[in-house]
């Protein structure tokens, strides 16, 4: 009789508006991915500090116990479940079953439901669970995550596409890189730029076509796979593949992309992250622009992938994350504010997003202000529930609501909204998009631009960049946003949780990092 454990964590909500879907054959494939404990933690100053570490020095020091990978393949085999790939780097094992071997092995029932996709609204059949999930005695403690079990769809892409009636103005991002004054004489050459996507592709063609029309050359632009997901060209995510990849590519033409394909579920997202993270060159900048409210992750989700942003800062990477579209609500209509995951995680550097009239030929700034309050979506912002407060943001003057003090989101902004948004070509159409998802390559292009002129990895900015900030007063490198609204915040001196510290000023950074970080 075999005995089970509760995996801390586990806990899962039904999918918003699941309905059934029939029955679950409980002889179809699955494959789930098993999160392992670490070897010991990670430093908390190699993560927040200046040091980083190999490859090789991370995963015999910080990743996974080969004598856990074994525990967990002959304890899962009496199932008859098959580990199918060990990554002792990043402590994961995927192992493969049918529904009814994962449904004894972790003591769950397993279904058939549809739910609305997040990203395009339409009913879409996955495997689903509720409630918690256990694992048998001999793991408890040596598995910390169980993910792949229910694939619902997890995160929507940032991103708005202009009203025509509504547009004022649009910029090529090679005219915000003068805006926001990128460091000139750069353009990210000798830098690998990750970027996440879940669905949709891109046709390299398009992209010749787009970077010649802006009079640059073709950037070296990569797919890589994510299990079983690929570059697939002709679904609704195209929009945000394309602008990923235009916006990152237009403003650090010189570093070389890696685009990585994964299915849009929690297990997807997160071993995409490590697969990322954990590549060889270790990647310069990292851009996510997918996201969803914290509250329909599972804690034990957000701690993996949260552990594998510790990894990316650990390394040297810097994580750039769309802060979300929907306003200080983030689209849930429960009346409070929410924030948005992975862009809470406080590895990540959250972006969000202004309205910004600025001419430009000239690059003169006539008006910048928070994205919000047209009606046609708003930057995310806010306090997190699900991290605490940073000790780098403690003197900023981030609120709280009577309980422990949380993680202040966003961090920094730049132009997201879409009436004042990005020129794209996307499926031979030209047109204007914008949301966070597009502030997110920004800032990982104008983060491969700083560290090729600096020649060390910045990794995890946010403790740099908040130095000496206090309420009402910002820190060199940012222009301040100080007018508009997010819903339930408005924007003010110093940092706010509408736009974080402001838009950046490319040259000043540059000169405050080579301060802050000297050899």
């Amino acid at each position: 009789m075999t005995e089970y454990i509760p995996l801390p964590g586990s806990e899962r909500s039904a999918a918003p508006r699941a309905r059934s879907a029939g029955p679950l054959d409980a002889a179809a494939p699955v494959e789930a991915t098993v999160m392992l404990r670490r070897l010991a933690e990670v430093p908390h100053e190699l993560i927040v500090g200046p040091e980083t570490i190999s490859q090789s020095e991370l995963a015999q020091q910080y990743g996974a116990d080969p004598a856990d990978a074994d525990l967990v393949r002959e304890v899962l085999g009496r199932f008859g479940l098959q580990a199918t790939d060990v990554d002792l780097a990043a402590r994961r094992v995927t192992v493969a079953g049918t529904v009814a071997q994962m449904a004894e092995a972790f003591r769950t029932e397993l279904t058939r439901a549809a739910s609305p996709d997040p990203a395009s609204g339409e009913a879409v059949e996955h495997r689903h669970r509720e409630g918690p999930l256990e694992v048998p005695a001999p793991l408890d403690g040596v598995v910390v995550a169980v993910l792949g079990l229910d694939d619902r769809p997890q995160a929507r892409p940032h991103l708005r596409h202009a009203h025509a009636e509504a547009r004022r103005i649009s910029y090529k991002p090679t005219e915000l890189a003068n805006v926001y004054r990128f460091p000139p004489g750069t353009d990210g050459s000798g830098q690998v730029l990750a970027v996440i996507e879940l669905g949709g592709g891109f046709k390299p063609a398009e992209l010749k076509t787009y970077f010649q029309s802006l009079g640059l050359p073709m950037p070296r632009v990569t797919a890589v796979s994510v299990g079983t997901a690929r570059n697939h060209p002709g679904e609704a995510a195209d929009d945000e593949v394309l602008l990923d990849i235009e916006v990152a590519g237009a403003l650090a033409p010189g570093a070389e992309q890696k685009v990585y394909f994964a299915h849009n579920t929690d297990q997807g997202f997160v071993t995409a992250v490590s697969q990322a993270v954990h590549s060889t060159p270790t990647p310069t900048a990292l851009s996510i622009s997918w996201g969803a409210p914290e509250i329909f992750w599972t804690e034990q989700a957000r701690l993996v992938f949260d552990e594998a942003l510790a990894d990316a800062a650990a390394l040297g990477v810097t994580v750039c994350v769309a802060a979300g579209d929907n306003g200080s609500s983030d689209g849930v209509d429960d009346g409070l504010p929410h924030t948005d995951f992975p862009a809470a995680s406080p590895h990540a550097l959250a972006c969000g997003g202004t309205h910004l009239d600025a001419d430009p030929g000239t690059a003169e700034v006539r008006n910048e202000r928070v994205w919000g309050g047209d009606g046609d979506g708003a930057t995310g912002g806010g306090v997190s529930e699900a991290f605490r407060l940073p000790v780098w943001q403690n003197t900023a003057g981030v609120p709280h609501n009577g309980s422990a003090p949380g993680r202040g989101v966003p961090d920094v902004s730049g132009v997201a909204d879409p009436a004042t948004g990005y020129e794209v070509l996307v499926n031979g159409r030209r047109s204007v998009i914008g949301g966070t998802s597009a502030v997110a390559p920004l800032w990982a292009a104008l983060t491969c631009r700083l560290v090729e002129t600096l020649g060390r990895p910045l990794g995890m900015l946010q403790p740099l960049l908040y130095a000496g900030v206090t309420p009402g007063r910002t820190s060199r490198g940012f222009r301040e946003i100080i007018e508009g609204s997010n819903g339930a915040f408005r924007a003010g001196r110093g940092w706010n949780a509408c736009t974080g510290l402001g838009v950046p000023d490319g040259q000043e950074l540059l000169a405050t990092l080579r301060e802050l970080t000297p050899h």
